[in-house]
């Protein structure tokens, strides 16, 4: 495997990054993970626009600007000779001294970019997750909750908690006790034939594949909304999904040990989007 390090295609066994990277003693950097389909990264940009934002916001310098970036994964791609597979770009404030001050001069920071296997999926129908509520909250408001940044401590203890419990997924509150999203995507539901999403600004990540979701339900006529809710009223909806770079659309069937109607919109909303990912 080939990967990208620093501006250098270098085999994974010798891509090192040193053990004082901040980014692996503190979190302290963003990330940004998309499909790639045919070959091509499905909507790089858009997250590269979010990761500029994210960098400005944590002031961490883009060692190279979105359009290069670009170029580099279209050359990793074709090392690797993965047209299929999900990549990952990890952006880091670099090597530091120990403490959570940054250091006052600015040092190189880190871009790594990998390239993986796409996670089994079923070949003539689509993935079906349960979904059980998380014990853990995440804050209501902050700007941070607006990046993905590789703090996700709290993402991993949902999902390996919604795993105990048999569940697939995670569906995360916020500290008000409201729906906010789950531990590796943006949820929906279909309320009186409506799409429904929680607003961001409520703990909620703004998805790069819930935006895609909200631009098909556009394009194709189907009303949309955004919503605060209880999870208690999800459960009376029509219909449940959650949306995930890597996964695309994957329709709830069961949530807290209930089973979930499905809905033929989740399904046109679905096809649409494969047909997207096929075309762009």
């Amino acid at each position: 495997m080939i990967v990208f390090l620093n501006g250098k295609f270098v085999p994974a066994a010798e891509a090192l990054v040193p053990v004082n990277d901040r980014g692996f003693m503190y979190g302290d950097g963003l990330f940004e993970t998309t499909r790639i389909a045919g070959g091509r990264a499905f909507r790089l940009a858009q997250h590269l626009e979010r990761m500029v934002r994210g960098a400005d916001y944590l002031k961490i310098p883009l060692p190279y600007p979105p359009k290069e970036i670009q170029k580099f994964v279209a050359q990793l791609v074709e090392a690797n000779a993965m047209p299929e597979a999900v990549l990952r770009v990890t952006l880091t404030r670099g090597a530091g001294e120990r403490g959570y001050t940054p250091p006052a001069t600015v040092g190189q920071p880190t871009l790594v970019m990998t390239l993986h296997p796409l996670p089994p999926m079923p070949a003539d129908e689509p993935m079906l997750w349960s979904m059980v509520t998380s014990s853990y909250h995440i804050p209501a408001s902050g700007a941070i909750s607006s990046f993905k940044t590789t703090s996700k401590i709290l993402h991993v203890f949902a999902r390996i908690e919604a795993h105990e419990r048999g569940a697939d997924e995670a569906l995360l509150l916020n500290t008000n006790g409201e729906v906010a999203e789950t531990a590796g995507g943006n949820i929906f539901w279909v309320y009186q034939n409506s799409i429904c999403t929680v607003p961001t600004g409520r703990g909620v990540l703004p998805g790069i594949t819930r935006a895609v979701v909200l631009e098909i339900c556009q394009a194709i006529g189907l009303p949309t909304s955004k919503r605060v809710i209880k999870p208690q009223h999800l459960r009376n909806a029509e219909g449940v999904f959650v949306t995930q770079s890597v996964l695309g659309i994957v329709p709830v069937v069961a949530f807290d040990g209930e089973a979930v109607a499905p809905s033929p919109l989740v399904d046109q909303i679905a096809t649409a989007y494969n047909e997207m990912l096929a075309r762009e």
